[in-house]
């Protein structure tokens, strides 16, 4: 019997679907252009597919190693990817929303900060509880040398598991994933917000002149930026397939195939969270 192993790294993609993929978002993207022309609303469906693309990738970066790891038998956080991930990408949403104001590169700035400062304190905390608590020390089970630190791995490392804890290049991919999370996040946020409701809206909902329509577009605009922002994270979560230790892992040269499904979803919601109101 011959038993076919599941595919490592990159391998395993399929040309055909992504093509497809790539094809359909073109499709939606030449669509956008022949409605709206070279307007702030063709520009947000472009903004979207790159803030999906961020958080496609951004996932990969974060450290998940699910209910292995709340038994000390795996690094990571004891948590699945999607939450993780929806949970560093919420924190950079709500710390981008609130200077959404201030202009693009603030707020952005804002939600990538906020993103990776969950993550930190996240790892953090996690660490704390694997070394004072369980009384175990942070090992990687996927490289033998730390790649940031060169610190070694193999002699504190349990015999019959995966490693433990958060070594320092798992924290360090923690903090880029939720930065790149929270970045992406944000900026679909603002773009809905800014470019696209605060301007449309008011025609749509057939508002009389001086309604304020503020509290309906950031309603809308959160709704639609959490929604792109879950998509993106089950994606790659999928991608995954289980646990990952960061950027060291095998599984992180995975990220092509999780970016190009990211951005072919993200042009799918784009245009419908802007169609709701252009049409």
């Amino acid at each position: 019997m011959t038993v076919t192993p599941k595919p490592m790294g990159g391998v395993g993609m399929d040309p055909m679907a992504m093509g497809l993929g790539l094809l359909l978002m073109v499709a939606i993207v030449g669509v956008a252009f022949i409605s709206f022309g070279m307007s702030m609303m063709f520009y947000a469906l472009i903004a979207i597919i790159v803030g999906g693309a961020l958080i496609g990738f951004g996932v990969h970066f974060v450290p998940v190693g699910g209910a292995p790891a709340a038994m000390g038998q795996a690094p990571g956080i004891a948590t699945g990817v999607a939450m993780l991930a929806a949970g560093a990408g919420l924190a950079g949403l709500f710390g981008g929303a609130w200077a959404a104001d201030l202009g693009l590169v603030v707020a952005c700035a804002g939600g990538a900060i906020g993103g990776a400062l969950m993550m930190a304190i996240t790892c953090t905390f996690v660490n704390v509880i694997y070394v004072y608590a369980m009384g175990i020390p942070a090992a990687s089970g996927k490289a033998k040398v730390d790649p940031i630190t060169g610190d070694t791995q193999t002699e504190y490392k349990s015999q019959g598991t995966e490693g433990h804890g958060l070594p320092f290049v798992s924290f360090v991919g923690g903090v880029v994933g939720g930065f790149m999370g929270g970045l992406g996040g944000t900026l679909i946020y603002y773009v809905l917000l800014k470019w696209v409701y605060v301007g449309k809206l008011v025609g749509a909902l057939q508002a009389t002149a001086g309604a304020d329509i503020t509290p309906v577009a950031i309603s809308l605009a959160g709704i639609f930026a959490i929604g792109t922002f879950l998509v993106n994270a089950t994606l790659a979560a999928y991608n995954i397939t289980g646990t990952i230790e960061g950027p060291h892992d095998p599984k992180f040269a995975r990220w092509p195939r999780a970016v190009v499904a990211s951005a072919v979803a993200s042009s799918v919601c784009g245009i419908v969270a802007i169609a709701i109101v252009a049409f």
